[in-house]
């Protein structure tokens, strides 16, 4: 008899990478290895685990965390039965050798990831990938700056350099379900039939799970997403709400639903700095379209400055910022409170 999981969509955790946003990079090596283990016997198939940022993340502009990336894999990777871990790297920010590295200490997937716009610059990052035989995967990140037709011709490129698997990317959970249904469609009609799709959704709206189905509806066959929606702003896609609701129609995950409910209560939510939820600055996120990571910035520099984070994340979604632009957000919120004091001066 085989012992084949029967999967009709991958789902891909992301608690010990977008989670690291929520924790600001703060995420022990023992927490590491109790959520892994816990998603592993969950049948959870991949999970990815580093700095938030990915690979290079480590930075005074992105944040420390406690331990190297290489001391998380070694950490996880004696836990896992069946997962395999994954990696993100954004070109630029990570490099091939750290690639490799992460290779020799388990990691066997990758997403690449580049800006919806900028697929030319993961070339180079994508074919040293697939030379170490890894899962690979493009990921356009910030994917409602750009039109369906451009993210087509982002996709086909990031598919003509090697990748596997092009990612639709909701870095703001900006998108609607009609937005997701628009662009999955579009690359599953214009992309080579063996090239998978994936969706990566944030949950400012409100929209993770609903746009997750949506995009497997329309042809996706990985979806990322956290248990308990551990991760940056309002959180990824809740795991256990998509394994639920896919379940409900009949749509093969592969996964235990009730150990990931119980994951989440009795593991992920005690692990919480705060309950990441849609609330007041979170939910901007969504309606302005700003990167989600940039929520803690805005929060942080809003009591520094006394400007409401809102009022600094409407700001940063009309000025379009993406990730990488981390050190413009002091700069905004700065300009923000000269413009107030000036105001109240001529007042």
């Amino acid at each position: 008899m085989s012992n084949e999981v029967v999967r009709d969509v991958i789902v891909h955790d992301m608690c010990l990478r977008d989670g690291m946003h929520a924790k600001k990079e703060q995420i022990s090596t023992e927490q590491m290895r109790t959520v892994a283990a816990a998603l592993d016997k969950a049948g959870v198939p991949i999970i990815q685990v580093s700095h938030g940022a990915g690979l290079g993340g480590n930075s005074l502009q992105h944040g420390f965390a406690p331990h190297a990336n290489e001391e998380y894999w070694d950490a996880v990777a004696p836990v896992l039965t069946r997962a395999k871990m994954s990696v993100l790297l954004i070109p630029g920010l990570g490099t091939m050798n750290e690639l490799r590295s992460a290779y020799e200490h388990g990691v066997r997937a990758v997403h690449v990831a580049t800006h919806c716009t900028e697929a030319d610059t993961s070339p180079q990052h994508i074919a040293c990938a697939r030379e170490l035989g890894m899962d690979t995967a493009g990921f356009l990140m910030m994917a409602h700056l750009n039109t369906t037709a451009g993210l087509v011709e982002e996709a086909k490129k990031m598919e003509s350099y090697g990748a596997q698997t092009v990612y639709v990317t909701d870095s703001a959970g900006y998108m609607i379900p009609e937005n997701v249904v628009e662009i999955v469609t579009a690359l599953r009609n214009e992309l080579k039939p063996e090239t998978e799709i994936g969706f990566h959704g944030h949950n400012n709206l409100g929209m993770g799970t609903v746009n997750s189905i949506e995009a497997v509806r329309a042809g996706a066959t990985r979806i990322d997403a956290s248990v308990a929606g551990l991760g940056a702003g309002a959180g990824n896609t809740p795991l256990e709400g998509f394994v639920a609701v896919c379940e409900r129609v009949g749509i093969k995950t592969g996964c235990d639903l009730f150990a990931l409910m119980d994951m989440a209560e009795d593991i992920i939510f005690p692990m919480m700095d705060h309950i990441v939820r849609v609330d007041r600055s979170s939910l901007t996120l969504g309606f302005a379209g700003v990167y989600s990571t940039f929520l803690l910035h805005a929060n942080r520099l809003g009591e520094k400055y006394g400007i409401p984070p809102r009022d600094i994340l409407m700001e940063l979604g009309r000025k379009k910022m993406i990730g990488g632009q981390e050190d413009m957000i002091e700069d905004t919120a700065l300009t923000m409170l000269k413009e107030r004091q000036a105001i109240q001066a001529g007042a």
